[in-house]
């Protein structure tokens, strides 16, 4: 039975963690390198960065964070937002980054992917599939935080993408994100069931029943959270919010806001998902 790998994401906008609902209204959450070290301690497997305004400046400006975070933290790290050619990787690579996520740029160029797993090896490569689910059950793939559709049924080009040579798949439920009502499962399985490469779930989560039923029912490799990490790690005083200085500091402090996302840390839900025979490594 395989390791399944838990990877906290942070969601990057300037020099802050953000967090929102369906990939829109982002809320200031702290400081990012504050989170990092907290999932770092508790045990993640990766983690996971995402510039959420690159698509606006078409860059991602990540490489200070990166580099940062890496000098302290000894796990994977993947970068994704604004990587549109082969030295925009080689730079976050340079900062520290372990693996990169791309998805407007390879949607535009998809030789991109053939290029990027040639140039870097295609572990290094990451497809990030943002899709929201339509009335008929099919599944569409976006850019730009779900405003820009693509052409393309997600499903297939899940399936282009890895005869491209990409290594990894990063499935995120736009419908599903931030809402805490539990990954898309008919997605991810869908996808897990046509490819060979590892995928990781994302978008939803807010209980140990939410990842329990992705892994044990989808196929796949790894699962990725956010809120559902977040706001447990600022419901317990692990981060310092009274330095804030952007935000919604009103929204931050009544942290009842935040109990429909549980309570349980990432060492704890390692626990409980081994206690339900699931392997991840503690």
């Amino acid at each position: 039975m395989k390791y399944i790998r838990i990877i906290p994401r942070l969601d990057i906008k300037g020099p802050n963690l953000v967090k929102g609902i369906q990939m829109e209204g982002l809320r200031v959450l702290g400081n990012p390198e504050d989170f990092a070290k907290t999932y770092y301690e508790q045990g993640a497997d990766e983690l996971i960065y995402q510039d959420t305004v690159a698509s606006l400046y078409q860059r991602n400006s990540l490489l200070d964070i990166i580099t940062k975070t890496a000098k302290n933290i000894f796990i994977p790290i993947t970068v994704g937002g604004g990587l549109r050619n082969i030295n925009d990787i080689s730079k976050v690579l340079r900062a520290g980054a372990d693996k990169v996520a791309i998805n407007t740029a390879a949607i535009e160029n998809p030789n991109f992917i053939i290029e990027a797993s040639q140039r870097f090896g295609s572990s290094t490569i990451v497809v990030a599939i943002e899709s929201i689910k339509q009335k008929d059950g099919s599944y569409l793939a976006f850019t730009d935080n779900g405003r820009e559709y693509t052409g393309k049924d997600a499903i297939c080009w899940a399936k282009e993408v890895e005869k491209l040579g990409a290594g990894e798949l990063l499935i995120t439920s736009i419908d599903r994100d931030g809402t805490g009502y539990g990954f898309d499962q008919i997605l991810v399985e869908k996808i897990s069931k046509i490819v060979s490469i590892p995928v990781i779930a994302h978008g939803g989560a807010s209980n140990i029943s939410h990842l329990n039923n992705i892994i044990s029912k989808s196929g796949a490799d790894a699962v990725s959270m956010a809120s559902m990490l977040h706001y447990t790690v600022m419901n317990s005083n692990h981060v310092n919010m009274s330095n804030q200085v952007e935000g919604n500091k009103e929204f931050l402090e009544k942290k009842k806001t935040f109990k429909m996302f549980g309570d349980a840390n990432l060492f704890q839900i390692k626990n409980q998902l081994n206690r339900k025979n699931i392997k991840v490594r503690i």
